[in-house]
């Protein structure tokens, strides 16, 4: 009788199912397994520049055709831009109805005096930031939003040299698979990797996250649930004709390494891999959006955005008429574009915010003692999030590899 062999996505979930039962188990003294969770997350972190690098010069310059670049680029950034959007709403309309922050009486607010309050960046600063002077220092620190801008000049000044640039086409092109073997040979680590991470999750906070601030991640979570059944499920229907059951399929095995990483860039390597093996969609079209939005798509950062402001301004009694709402959802638009897809890059963030709006930032301090909690479930939407776009972009290009694969009037 044949052995048989679990899968990669088998054995990451065994290693997180262990994690948690290891924290539960000895608690505090889960901890031990840091360094072994910490050394996975660097080598994910090592991965991520050049990855994204070669991706999407690779990508962009393999599409060739430049109106049909300018076609996905255009769609990509509506794309991300109006879900974002939309998730802020419905993060704003959850924090009404369910009032997280009435009845919550804070005794010990003092734990924000290590966070420093600093201005939200205008406009023009972000989209300055975002243009590199020097792509080698923005290599160098990692700005993933320098890189990727640096990339895209690169990938269409090959393009547009044609025939000449088959060298360097070929160079990207390797170097991008080179780079996938890499990620693979650092995937075979993720099982332990994972089961460390949330086995010091659980082993330092327990079940006391469920205190005074479990209204709040209640209404986080149902947030990003309504954005995945409101807004994700048509998508995939309507717009992407992807069949629901295949989506669901396939979409754990990116949900459990968001989980443990709560990095959206720390997750691409993931991402991509079953976007392009599982759900069929050509590598030039993968390579080029999902960097992006792991980057500036955060769908659920910004219902998080959304929700904490409500959830600061019900806490201390202060009034948000409508119009100030309205303002919340287009500045958490903004911050949730310019944010880190790192984890606990959404705490600086959040005190950004709530500076900008006059609101109190003292409870900042409590929320940081349970963000790992939250941002589990928001990288995990901001790159399905990521995963869905791609989706609609692929069917409206017919950029699927196998398109039998996912007929419309097979969709459900």
């Amino acid at each position: 009788m044949k052995k048989k062999k679990f899968g990669l996505g088998s054995k990451v979930f065994m290693g997180f199912v262990a994690g948690i039962i290891l924290g539960l188990i000895f608690k505090e003294k889960a901890l031990v397994l840091k360094p072994i969770g910490d050394i996975f997350l660097t080598l994910i972190k090592m991965i991520v520049v050049p990855l994204i690098f070669f991706s999407i010069t690779s990508g962009i310059s393999s599409i060739g055709d430049i109106q049909k670049l300018k076609r996905i680029g255009t769609k990509t950034l509506l794309y991300y831009v109006v879900t974002t959007l939309a998730a802020g709403v419905i993060g704003l309309l959850v924090a009404n109805i369910l009032k997280p922050g009435h009845g919550v009486v804070i005794d010990n607010i003092g734990a924000a005096s290590q966070y420093e309050a600093s201005n939200i960046p205008t406009l023009g600063e972000t989209i300055l930031g975002i243009f590199p002077a020097n792509p080698v220092k923005a290599l160098a620190d990692g700005n993933l939003m320098q890189i990727i801008i640096f990339s895209i000049f690169l990938g269409i000044s090959i393009t547009l040299i044609g025939h000449k640039s088959e060298t360097l086409k070929k160079l990207f092109h390797e170097g991008t698979e080179a780079m996938y073997k890499m990620t693979a040979i650092i995937m075979g680590f993720s099982p332990i990797g994972v089961a460390a991470l949330m086995a010091c999750t659980i082993g330092e906070y327990g079940l006391k996250i469920f205190g005074p601030l479990g209204k709040f991640i209640l209404v986080d979570y149902v947030g990003l649930i309504l954005v995945i059944v409101l807004m994700y499920l048509g998508m995939l229907k309507f717009l992407a004709k992807f069949p629901l059951s295949a989506f669901f399929k396939s979409i754990g095995k990116i949900w459990l390494v968001t989980a443990s990483t709560t990095s959206s860039s720390g997750t691409l390597p993931v991402t991509i891999s079953v976007t392009e093996s599982d759900y069929k969609v050509k590598s030039e079209l993968a390579q080029f959006t999902l960097p992006i939005g792991a980057t500036m798509n955060m769908n659920g950062a910004v219902v998080y955005y959304s929700a904490a402001v409500i959830f600061v301004s019900q806490i201390y009694g202060i009034d948000m008429p409508l119009s100030q709402q309205l303002l919340v959802v287009v500045l958490t638009t903004l911050v949730s574009i310019g944010s880190p897809g790192i984890p606990g890059g959404g705490i600086v963030m959040t005190i950004m915010l709530l500076t900008s709006l006059g609101l109190p930032m003292e409870i900042v301090g409590m929320i940081a003692g349970i963000y790992r909690i939250l941002d589990m479930g928001h990288t995990t939407l901001n790159v399905t999030g990521d995963v869905v776009s791609t989706l609609c972009i692929a069917r409206s290009e017919n950029m699927f590899e196998n398109e039998h694969l996912t007929p419309a009037n097979k969709a459900v």
